[in-house]
């Protein structure tokens, strides 16, 4: 196949950094934007002078005049906002992509950084907005009322569908989290570095939403993580090997609710994310057979299969056995989560696995596979309003 986006491969992520990722960081949310933007841009080469568009969260607490304030970013021609949390992680670098393939913005930077341990923790229950009375909240009364107030009940009911109809196991889950472990116990940036679990611990670990264990759920982190979009052409004569945007998309399904959408036919499918694997396949002109490695969200350890089976790596219902296989290992067809992900690296809401996916790129993730890394799918948080990437070397 061949690119029929008219962005496709016209901008690149070119800059990386982060902050530590750790569970009280000690200082502000801003903090932490400003610092993640100071280092991707350092990692880049390029001056705080020449940013001219953010694009971010609707949830991200740092706004981007503030960070433009403090780091002394003199004009921004660009800003925009994605909704929908983790379902939005890779949504940001589209809309850069497109500002700087259009040529609206020049230097756009895309963050996320928060307290999301040591302040308000998702795992909690609803924050304080969810008890507005508008639309946007609309949905919470349908489910808060029977017990489902946390991401982790909600998806509990995808879960358990998904295993009557596949015959799926917990053990199937926990495969997942030990994958992950196991590649963040030699990234010495993640929060469980040199701590490998086995699938006994899983089993051992605490019921939080049957059949979800603790280990089947993503960590609370803080931190933050920048990344830095320019111009294809540019990209190339900056330091690094560029990443390139060669397909990036967002899909909203048939009776979208937030989280797990209850009133389709069948809960435990995912259209959103087939939608969106169809966009990214014709953007970026290649197959599941093509990508080389991928970062899927790992918020929770059944989206992981789920989103195997949507983007086409397997049959449904044959993600467990994909998996079983050996195909997800640093050596396998498919390398997932070289970082830990946000199983065993940092849950900094998808934008952490971004970063991991241009290492995998340029050739300088600490859990590197020994063939050639040519195109990497990046995923969103599933089965909310969903978002991913594709990118590519640039030959």
């Amino acid at each position: 196949m061949s690119p029929t986006s008219g962005f496709s491969r016209q901008a690149a992520i070119a800059g990386i950094g982060a902050t530590e990722f750790s569970k009280d960081s000690g200082r502000s949310e801003w903090r932490l934007a400003c610092e993640s933007v100071l280092a991707a841009l350092a990692d880049a080469q390029i001056g705080v002078e020449e940013v001219d568009g953010f694009a971010l969260f609707t949830m991200e607490t740092n706004p981007e005049i503030a960070v433009a304030r403090a780091l002394g970013i003199p004009e921004l021609t660009f800003f925009s906002r994605i909704p929908h949390g983790g379902g939005g992680a890779c949504a940001p670098v589209q809309q850069a992509a497109l500002a700087v393939a259009s040529g609206v913005a020049d230097v756009v930077v895309v963050y996320r950084a928060f307290n999301e341990r040591s302040g308000h923790r998702f795992g909690q229950g609803p924050p304080s907005f969810a008890y507005v009375h508008n639309t946007d909240q609309e949905y919470r009364n349908w489910i808060n009322p029977y017990g489902l107030l946390t991401p982790a009940a909600q998806e509990a009911f995808l879960a358990r569908r998904y295993m009557h109809k596949y015959g799926a196991t917990s053990a199937d889950f926990g495969a997942v989290s030990v994958l992950s472990r196991k590649y963040a116990a030699s990234n010495p940036k993640a929060w469980f570095y040199q701590r490998p679990i086995t699938i006994e611990d899983h089993q051992s670990s605490p019921m939080i939403a049957d059949p979800m264990r603790l280990l089947d759920c993503c960590q609370e982190s803080d931190g933050g993580q920048a990344l830095v979009i320019v111009s294809a052409e540019r990209a190339r004569d900056l330091p690094h090997r560029p990443a390139l945007i060669s397909g990036a998309a967002q899909g909203v399904g048939p009776q979208q609710i937030s989280m797990s959408s209850y009133y389709r036919d069948d809960i435990d499918a995912m259209p959103e994310v087939e939608l969106v694997a169809q966009q990214l396949w014709r953007q970026a002109g290649l197959g599941p057979q093509e990508i080389d490695a991928a970062i899927l969200y790992d918020a929770f350890t059944p989206m992981l299969l789920l989103q195997l089976e949507e983007y086409g790596f397997c049959e449904r219902g044959e993600a467990k056995d994909l998996i079983a296989s050996g195909a997800l290992e640093i050596d396998g067809r498919l390398p997932v989560n070289t970082h830990g992900g946000q199983l065993g690296e940092a849950y900094i809401h998808g934008v952490n696995g971004i970063a991991e996916a241009v290492r995998l790129i340029r050739g300088t993730s600490v859990n590197q596979p020994a063939k050639s890394i040519d195109n990497v799918l990046v995923t969103g948080g599933s089965p909310v309003p969903h978002s991913a990437l594709v990118l590519s070397a640039d030959h």
